[in-house]
């Protein structure tokens, strides 16, 4: 009986975290149809966050890729004072990649709605 006391608290800690994270990211970070995103991801810095394969097979042109694996090291080569268009393949490390950009002083984060995975634009392949 004790065991599933246990499991009950560490399942409560659990789904606690992720919806505290969840509602984080919501505040933070806007996300933006594919039209938005089109509209203003050329005047400001646009981001990549899949790892460098997944970056390699296609991207949205102009785009920079910083995987989310990489942020802790490389956050510093985003300017705080542009703002910040993210990207993933369906919205998850966007988000993880703005909360740390959100503790470096970051303050527009914006990401493309669904990822790209719904990116209809123009895509560059290596």
């Amino acid at each position: 009986m004790e065991s599933l006391y246990v499991l009950f608290i560490i399942l409560g800690a659990i789904i606690s975290y992720s919806l505290y994270t969840y509602f984080k990211q919501k505040r933070i970070l806007k996300p933006l149809t594919e039209e938005e995103f089109r509209q203003g991801y050329r005047k400001a810095q646009l981001i990549d966050v899949r790892e460098t394969k997944e970056h390699e097979g296609g991207h949205i042109w102009g785009s920079r890729n910083i995987p989310v694996s990489q942020f802790r090291t490389r956050a510093q080569e985003i300017r705080p004072d542009q703002p910040v268009y993210l990207y993933c393949q369906n919205g998850i490390r966007s988000g993880r990649a703005a909360q740390l950009l959100y503790k470096k002083g970051h303050r527009e984060l914006y990401h493309l709605k669904g990822g790209f995975r719904t990116w209809t634009g123009k895509v560059k392949k290596k």
